[in-house]
């Protein structure tokens, strides 16, 4: 597996490939159906449209522990399916990270050999400290995630395998 990271409190950049099509990738990131298969299992909700709503909600477990309403939201601020998504992007369910506001999120996806294509994240969290130590997994804890390098490895296993280390 082949993961790329470089971290910083102002933008965090994360690269992996995949052995799947860009929209393989694309359905595995927009579909509520797919969104809910890998990472914290939440259920995307995207308008794929310039200035449409993202929310994702809370999966079984997470209501289980009495978690509910949106976990994250944002807004789509570009779309160009199956290559890239931008959209404002922040943690709902914390009041502490909520305060911080909007951070910005990008996936590009390009399509490589042999069936192979790219994903990068970019996230930018600008004057966010709370967000970037959080996609980053640095945050220790009960709760506690392993940010976006934890998340991409669950994507790649659900697409590539159908295994998940997650939800």
């Amino acid at each position: 597996m082949n993961i790329v990271h470089a971290a910083s409190s102002t933008t965090q950049v994360y690269r992996i490939f995949i052995k799947a099509s860009p929209q393989t990738i694309w359905d595995a990131i927009t579909k509520p159906e797919f969104t809910q298969k890998w990472g914290y299992g939440l259920q995307d909700q995207y308008d794929l449209r310039r200035g449409g709503q993202y929310r994702g909600l809370p999966n079984d477990g997470m209501k289980a522990m009495g978690m509910s309403g949106v976990v994250v939201d944002g807004e789509v601020i570009e779309v160009d399916p199956p290559h890239k998504l931008t959209l404002t992007w922040r943690m709902a369910i914390d009041p502490s990270m909520a305060a911080e506001g909007f951070t910005t999120l990008t996936y590009e996806i390009v399509e490589g050999k042999d069936g192979v294509s790219r994903l990068s994240v970019i996230h930018d969290c600008a004057g966010r400290p709370g967000h970037a130590a959080m996609i980053a997994g640095d945050q220790q804890g009960p709760g506690a995630g392993g940010g976006w390098l934890w998340i991409l490895s669950d994507l790649k296993s659900a697409i590539e395998s159908g295994a998940v280390t997650a939800a």
